[in-house]
């Protein structure tokens, strides 16, 4: 695993995300190289090119999941491909997906070397057009599944990472923590799909600058005030040991489209030799995948 980390941290940080699914790091523990005003002005840049139909990778409302549109006419929920070469504030956002901290969190919790590491998906999730909730799901396993099916799928590793990074206060994810090691209960199998009081719940609060890492086959939703601002980075990155597993939750995004013209030559030697590494890996992804189409959790 290397020599940088700070064990007993990180060990804590790995207790809680297996015990309960998702833990939150204060912004104290990520001294990010780029700071958070940075980010925020770069993701309200890339929101006004969203909103404007300036930029067409979206996430549109009234639809919680891929394919979206390039319509932003009935709104939008979030902005697709910050690493995307054509998008001009990549660059900002690249510093912060490959920071040398974030890496070494994300390679501690699923336990990987640095040559491992494969470059998944960064978006940012932005204040809706209008209130808008996401139903009740887990992320690649159908709300169809059986007891058992979902506990053949929940025993698998995830081989990746997922966090977000608020960058303003954020309480819009709602969790069921102890829900990623077990199968729906009856009560969770039949409840409304958009239930706001769920048994167990939890709303996970974020300041500005704080990170939640959490598995993506937590029970989880999320719910979005049209009136609150919001900002904050939604990110994936992978190991290598998954590629197969992980193909359709990442490639339906469309990254394949891009990824091969990425040049990440401008952040430095050190973080664009990682970068590279990371780029390559996921285009060797797509080639072995070929066409998975996509994973839809919308009846």
């Amino acid at each position: 695993m290397g020599d940088e980390l700070d064990t007993s941290r990180y060990l804590a940080s790995r207790a809680s995300l297996e015990r309960d699914g998702f833990v939150v790091l204060p912004a104290s523990f990520f001294p990010f190289s780029t700071p958070v005003e940075a980010l925020r002005d770069s993701a309200n840049r890339c929101a006004e090119l969203a909103r404007a139909g300036k930029w067409p990778y979206i996430r549109t409302l009234p639809k919680q999941f891929p394919p979206w549109t390039a319509d932003p006419s009935q709104g939008i929920w979030g902005v697709q491909h910050l690493l995307h070469p054509d998008l001009p504030d990549h660059a900002t956002f690249a510093r912060s997906y490959f920071d040398k901290q974030l890496l070494q969190q994300v390679r501690f919790l699923i336990g990987c070397e640095p040559d491992e590491l494969v470059m998944e998906l960064y978006n940012l999730l932005v204040r809706p057009d209008r209130d808008f909730a996401l139903r009740w799901h887990r992320d690649d396993i159908p709300a169809t599944a059986t007891p058992e099916e979902e506990m053949e799928r929940l025993g698998k590793p995830a081989f990746h990472a997922q966090w977000n990074l608020a960058l303003y206060d954020d309480t819009s994810l709602i969790v069921v923590p102890g829900s990623h090691k077990r199968a729906r209960t009856e009560v969770e199998r039949t409840a409304d799909p958009y239930e706001d009081n769920m048994p167990g719940q939890k709303i996970v609060h974020l300041n500005p600058g704080d990170v939640v890492f959490y598995d993506n086959n937590i029970l989880h939703r999320g719910k979005y005030d049209a009136t609150v601002p919001r900002m904050t980075l939604h990110g994936s990155i992978g190991y290598d040991k998954g590629s197969k597993d992980r193909a359709r939750n990442v490639l339906q995004h469309a990254v394949g489209e891009w990824v091969e013209r990425c040049d990440f030559s401008d952040l430095g030697p050190e973080m664009s030799k990682v970068a590279d590494g990371m780029r390559s890996r996921l285009v060797e992804m797509g080639k072995v995948s070929g066409d998975v189409g996509f994973f839809s959790k919308e009846e």
